[in-house]
């Protein structure tokens, strides 16, 4: 099942003086600036979520889970309800069509003008998996992958206010935000601040933690140490985030049995450090 659209929640604000890159620490910025992703630092971010989510296949921007009522479209598979349904999940797709539109992509009409998923079961959009109107759209998704980050990285920057709100301390709140902007001075810390959002949630939610500590994104930008920016931020998190988890599992009840995710949590963690 796709994480995307379950538990992101925002996305990201910082202003970067030129394009995003793997190595080069960006310029300290305002909490008013906003992320601008290069047009190749978005596709390359983009594939790699594409990855994640669907396989990296054109067939996978299309899918629709067993269990679930609604189909989840595109690399962050966002998701869609049918008219006159819906569920505990933001439904991201309808507000990615209006971010497409704002940003001056000609979308398919009918994508436009629907008022809810076309398909309203499973089995009918099995069923039609190889119609004229979902060829299109695969194609669609598959040709915007750049836009779709974009949108996954504006989403992203809603997190900050909504950390900094749950944190009491008003050094917590800045050490947060400090952090929260040298982890994204870099394309390998943009991806890994919206990974690990997907992977484990903002930790806003009082009922997210064991013993009043919690491992969420929020946990871990307090947990940082010390950096200087650009791949030190990035390792720190990395690091940070591992002890964060280690954490989890020492303080949850024996009867989850947590350890056994342990590995490879701390695996995907590392992963950060590798950049993309």
């Amino acid at each position: 099942m796709s994480l995307y659209p379950r538990l992101l929640p925002g996305f990201l604000a910082l202003s970067l003086a030129g394009c995003v890159s793997t190595d080069t620490p960006m310029t300290p910025v305002s909490s008013s600036a906003k992320i601008n992703l290069s047009s190749s630092d978005a596709e390359i971010i983009g594939k790699k979520i594409w990855q994640n989510e669907c396989g990296g296949t054109v067939d996978g921007l299309t899918s629709w889970n067993s269990g679930e009522n609604f189909p989840s479209l595109g690399i962050g598979h966002f998701i869609w309800y049918p008219q006159g349904s819906q569920g505990p999940f933001d439904e991201s797709f309808p507000k990615l069509i209006v971010f497409m539109r704002q940003k001056g992509l000609n979308v398919p009409q009918w994508l436009v003008e629907a008022q809810g998923s076309p398909w309203v079961s499973r089995t009918q959009f099995m069923a039609e998996k190889n119609s004229p109107k979902m060829t299109e759209l695969r194609s669609f998704l598959a040709s915007t992958v750049s836009t779709q980050t974009d949108f996954i990285v504006y989403r992203l920057e809603q997190a900050l206010p909504k950390m900094k709100t749950a944190t009491a301390d008003q050094a917590d709140k800045a050490r947060l935000e400090e952090n929260f902007y040298k982890v994204a001075g870099t394309r390998s810390g943009v991806y890994s601040l919206i990974d690990y959002v997907n992977f484990k949630g903002e930790g806003v939610k009082v009922e997210e933690r064991y013993n009043g500590q919690g491992w969420g994104l929020r946990d871990v930008l307090l947990e940082m140490g010390p950096t200087t920016g650009g791949q030190s931020s990035v390792n720190e998190f990395s690091e940070a985030a591992k002890r964060v988890l280690q954490r989890r599992v020492k303080n949850s009840p024996p009867s989850r049995g947590e350890s056994r995710w342990l590995s490879g949590w701390m695996n995907r963690c590392e992963g950060y450090k590798r950049g993309i």
